[in-house]
């Protein structure tokens, strides 16, 4: 593995922890960024137990001046990663009526504008040592869309469109930048978005099936490492996003069907 200092957005659970102890599994040094201290501490003993080396970095992430004062002491700490993965991510798939603008300014703030921030703050020295990695983890909804995820799917288009454009402006640098799209991850982030269940598609687990964090954990990782412009897993959305592409009008349909709320 060519990165030595890997930094994890929403480290303290889920897919975040899961990547972060798949890094600290091969050597890296892992830097675990989330709001929860004691779950960021809890994750780092994981990582150090299992003969890796961790530092845990407690930030709002929502708080661009948080952003700055930490990543101002992760480079006087420790350095600049080579690989920095902006996994962090909130919102509740709601209709457009009953998100409030309080709720859908948080899901702009995280995980866009998180992204687009702690990035910003690493990005000079990445390009003055002409290496590095970074990668963004978003949805499916970054490319298809369903009822009753408004908000949502405006954030996770705009962390699409950044990562893309991202990578047109380092083209040539010396730096990778992958977009990584996961289906259904079965993670505690139901239970901190309550409805968000409820409002998703029904897709046949044969086809689709829901992943474990540590199936996408190994998804970003082989991904970023073998420097892929986009990873999709499960494969199945890669052709329902090219269907989309020619047929919007038919996947559209197809998921408003899926909607168990609408089908009723």
């Amino acid at each position: 593995m060519s990165a030595r200092l890997v930094l994890v957005t929403g480290a303290s659970s889920g897919i975040g922890e899961a990547t972060a102890r798949r890094y600290g599994a091969t050597g890296a040094h892992v830097l675990l960024l989330a709001r929860n201290a004691d779950r960021l501490g809890e994750a780092v003993q994981a990582i150090r137990k299992d003969g890796g080396t961790a530092t845990a970095y407690p930030v709002d992430l929502a708080d661009p001046k948080a952003i700055e004062e930490v990543s101002t002491r992760i480079a006087s700490e420790v350095g600049t990663p080579d690989t920095l993965i902006n996994n962090a991510g909130a919102g509740r798939w709601l209709p457009l009526i009953e998100t409030s603008a309080e709720e859908a300014l948080a899901m702009i703030e995280v995980p866009y504008l998180a992204a687009f921030n702690l990035t910003r703050a690493f990005l000079p020295k990445m390009l003055a040592r002409r290496s590095g990695a970074i990668a963004c983890v978003t949805s499916p909804a970054s490319f298809i869309v369903w009822p009753n995820a408004c908000a949502y799917t405006a954030a996770r288009h705009a962390v699409a469109g950044f990562t893309e454009a991202l990578r047109a402006e380092v083209k040539g640098s010396g730096l990778s930048v992958t977009l990584v799209v996961l289906g259904m991850v079965e993670t505690p982030y139901w239970e901190h978005n309550p409805g968000s269940r409820e409002h998703a598609p029904e897709v046949n687990p044969l086809i689709a099936p829901v992943l474990t964090p540590e199936d996408a954990a190994e998804a970003i990782f082989a991904g970023v490492e073998a420097g892929r412009r986009t990873v999709v897993k499960p494969a199945i959305f890669r052709a329902l996003f090219l269907l989309n592409a020619l047929a919007p009008r038919l996947v559209a349909s197809q998921l408003r069907r899926a909607i168990p709320s609408q089908s009723s």
